[in-house]
């Protein structure tokens, strides 16, 4: 399991970083290869506990899509990562996901030199939520980055400690 998962959001980390996108054929056939072989008893858990795996990943990585702070490919990675994960193992790769995402933003603003314009704000959008789509959707492009490769940080993480 775990080869397949450090091949699989490898992947879908490098594609992210030349492209910005996380293609859908890769999330589907990583989903698919995850219920396959959870069908065949080969991962560690049932067809449900892939299937609860899968949705919960979705779920966690939902919101994040909804206010403009991931794309929708990252909410389908997760979501596939989940087939192979597990309900527990998927739970444990979002957080590290969202701290190796948090580590992320943090050197590409250093990078950008624009660290305390970010940290005030992310201060802002905390205070004031209500405005916080909003503001991340008018954001200059130069801000954002690709958060596959956060998330395949936090899938290994999950898959090395399942």
């Amino acid at each position: 399991m775990l080869a397949a998962v450090v091949a699989a959001s490898g992947t879908a980390a490098v594609i992210d970083l030349r492209t910005g996108r996380i293609p859908n054929p890769l999330t589907a056939t990583v989903a698919a290869a995850g219920l396959g072989l959870a069908a065949f008893g080969l991962t560690g858990h049932s067809v449900t506990g892939a299937l609860v795996g899968a949705v919960l990943g979705f779920v966690l990585m939902l919101p994040g899509h909804l206010f403009g702070g991931t794309g929708a490919g990252d909410v389908k990675l997760l979501a596939a990562l989940g087939t192979w994960l597990g309900p527990g193992g998927v739970l444990m790769a979002f957080l590290y996901s969202a701290i190796a995402g948090g580590l992320l933003a943090v050197a590409h603003a250093m990078k950008r030199r624009r660290l305390g314009t970010t940290l005030s704000r992310t201060a802002r959008l905390v205070a004031a939520r209500e405005g916080a789509k909003h503001e991340i959707d008018g954001s200059a492009a130069a801000s954002r980055f690709a958060y596959g490769p956060a998330i395949a940080v936090g899938a290994i993480a999950a898959a090395l400690l399942v």
